[in-house]
């Protein structure tokens, strides 16, 4: 059974920095891309960084997150900085089959999900 779980989220000022990480289990953590998606109150889901499945190729959507993941432990984290309230949201960590350099940023090919984690930036 394939599972995702998430931790680090909470309640930090603006500016602030946060570091959320997701534990995997049940699946070869090397053959698959990682990503990091946010979704904050009314908005749709957007991937807010991404990781293929070396590490080698990643994807931020904003210069104050940096994701990583270490594939000895079957972990991806996200580093978030310079926190601001529109950055408050459930954030998932997501993974989907892909080898190579491949970074995916779309929701649709991503096949397992965890449970979320909230971040809340309060101003």
């Amino acid at each position: 059974q394939v599972q995702l779980v998430e931790s680090g989220g909470g309640l930090v000022q603006a500016g602030g920095s946060l570091r959320l990480s997701c534990a995997t289990s049940g699946l070869t953590f090397s053959m698959y891309a990682m990503a990091w998606f946010r979704q904050g109150p009314g908005k749709e889901r957007e991937c807010v960084a991404a990781i293929s499945w070396s590490g080698g190729s990643t994807y931020s959507v904003k210069g104050r997150f940096t994701i990583s993941r270490d594939n000895a432990k079957n972990t991806v984290s996200l580093q978030m900085n310079s926190l601001k309230p529109e950055d408050t949201g459930v954030y998932y960590c997501a993974a989907t089959r892909a080898t190579g350099g491949v970074i995916v940023t779309a929701a649709g090919p991503y096949i397992y999900w965890g449970q979320g984690t909230q971040v809340t930036v309060s101003s």
